[in-house]
């Protein structure tokens, strides 16, 4: 099975134009995405919109694909995008071009969901998700901008919503964290070939509307989302403030 890397990219973003071109240790932080992705995969494309990030991928030896500046979401861009490669691939993996310290892991734990005993078991889409510690506090739990979800017993999802679920009856709140396991959300999608087009074509839904979370889209329209367990934080670059403390951490060797 033949796995292509997509990473979307875009200069105007509104609270960081520009982001994807920010210096991070001597390296736009597009590079540094690329690098940390490309050996753990078939082939890597950025798929941008903007002349100045296809130069700045191309520079440093990668691959890209302009793209057309409309699209709404990674999603859409990337749907564009793999019909436009000139490589063979079977799975799509959608990665966000504003997480410079994404890991190796957490990419295979998403083509394991499309693998089983050696064998293609017929996965539609895949994302990811880990528990949330005890130590991160009630808040990080309600924080609406951190999505939740649940699973079934096949580690198939059948919810997500910036609300904590599932709700504890009769328990205090403050003992949710010591009576159940929560999952967070990890933003990453990889997406059967003949079903990104799929999931491109169609009309935003209620339960998305309500929620701002386009993966409700898809279960609403009966598409099957498999669910990896990761034990790694995205650390995400949304802001000029996120890169200085970044860079202020000690995490950039």
């Amino acid at each position: 099975m033949k796995f292509l890397g997509l990473i979307p990219a875009r200069y105007a973003s509104t609270r960081f134009p520009g982001k994807p071109l920010a210096d991070i240790g001597g390296k736009p932080m597009i590079q540094r995405v690329y690098e940390q992705v490309e050996g753990v995969l078939d082939d890597v494309y950025v798929a941008t919109d903007d002349d100045r990030i296809f130069r700045a991928v191309e520079a440093f030896g990668g691959k890209a694909i302009m793209t057309s500046e409309s699209h709404r979401s990674g999603t859409d861009r990337c749907g564009e995008a793999m019909t436009k490669v000139e490589c063979s691939f079977d799975v799509v993996i959608n990665i966000q071009g504003d997480e410079p310290f994404i890991k190796p892991s957490q990419i295979e734990s998403l083509k394991s969901c499309f693998i089983s005993d050696g064998k293609d078991n017929g996965t539609q889409i895949a994302t990811l998700c880990r528990v949330f510690r005890k130590e991160e506090g009630l808040n990080a739990l309600f924080n609406p901008n951190s999505p939740k979800l649940i699973m079934n017993g096949n580690h198939e999802a059948v919810y997500f919503s910036r609300s904590v679920i599932p709700y504890l009856r009769n328990i205090p709140r403050e003992e949710w964290l010591d009576k159940h396991s929560f999952y967070k959300h990890i933003g990453i999608y990889a997406y059967r070939k003949e079903v990104l087009p799929r999931l491109t074509a169609l009309s935003q839904s209620p339960l998305e509307l309500a929620e701002s979370l386009e993966q409700l889209r898809w279960l609403e329209n009966g598409f099957r989302i498999r669910v990896a367990l990761t034990d790694v934080e995205n650390l995400a670059v949304d802001t000029p403030e996120d890169l200085e403390r970044i860079l202020s951490s000690g995490l950039l060797k």
